[in-house]
């Protein structure tokens, strides 16, 4: 099933000399399903080649991470999660271009994540030294992987994993931070808790932490999710009535992304600009899409 909308420019700033009309980005929006007897499709990452990561729900109500190419279907159930087999819970966020996955399980022993890397076949597991929780949502082509996790004391912060070294990742003045993606050039994503309960997103390039900032948000503020190759970066936000809707940022502009069919979030993108994501609600009601983008 396709559906086509026109992405809704926010204007950032406005000069007051002849302003030429912006391009106009169109979505164009296809359903996502693992199979054809899946009960939910959640799609969380896309890579260059079109491959996307993510989970599903089967007919019996169990969930599968999955690697979805075309209408080839990777699917990993809890019992592949080497240390806890039966765990209660899997899925994969981010993927790369080679097709290694990250993501995490849910251990069956203490009900607590541990990160996950799927490559070349093998699953493997992977903590923040000393964390109660590991979540893996972005890894770039160098294997450079980014996440969140929870320190012995309780309190949420960001990871990157380079050359098998953990660094600590919290914006400046914020709690709870958590990094979702990262490029090829070391750039990361991520998004925080603010004194007002509300969320602050920001580009990290090294120690620097660039403000992102959707006006279209309400006071929930802008939750930034993939950053690709090419400058362009998605996420979610709510706006003042308190409907999720998905967004790009490309060419300094935002732009909604929202598929017709009901509330959507996005989450992966890629270098073509294409972006998957999920509309509708979870818990075997919510499915996936892919929106390819033109101008």
């Amino acid at each position: 099933m396709k559906r086509s909308i026109f992405g809704v420019l926010i204007v950032l700033a406005f000069v007051t000399v002849c302003i030429a009309a912006a391009p106009t980005l169109t979505f164009t929006f296809t359903d996502v399903h693992a199979s054809k007897t899946a009960i939910e499709t959640d799609t969380y990452g896309v890579n260059a080649s079109g491959a996307i990561a993510g989970d599903y729900v089967d007919s019996a109500g169990n969930q599968h991470a999955m690697i979805l190419k075309g209408t080839k279907l990777t699917s990993l159930d809890d019992k592949n999660c080497p240390s806890t087999p039966g765990s209660a819970g899997i899925a994969l966020f981010g993927i790369n271009s080679a097709g290694s996955a990250v993501g995490w399980c849910t251990l069956s022993s203490s009900g607590e994540p541990v990160g996950l890397l799927y490559a070349k076949g093998k699953l493997t597991e992977f903590s923040v030294p000393k964390a109660l929780e590991t979540e893996a949502t972005g890894i770039n082509d160098a294997g450079d992987i980014v996440g969140t996790f929870f320190d012995s004391a309780g309190a949420q912060h960001g990871f990157l994993l380079h050359a098998k070294k953990y660094t600590t990742l919290d914006a400046p003045k914020e709690t709870s931070s958590i990094a979702w993606g990262i490029t090829n050039k070391g750039q990361i994503t991520l998004y925080a808790v603010n004194s007002a309960g509300g969320f602050d997103s920001f580009l990290v390039t090294g120690k620097k932490y660039k403000k992102i900032n959707n006006p279209g948000a309400g006071t929930t503020g802008t939750i930034v999710h993939t950053p690709n190759n090419k400058g362009d970066i998605d996420g979610t936000y709510y706006d003042t009535a308190g409907t999720e809707k998905g967004w790009l940022l490309h060419a300094g502009k935002y732009y909604d992304v929202v598929d017709p069919g009901g509330v959507s979030r996005a989450d992966g993108l890629n270098d073509k600009l294409e972006i998957v994501g999920r509309y509708g609600s979870g818990t075997y009601g919510g499915t996936g899409f892919k929106a390819t983008t033109k101008q």
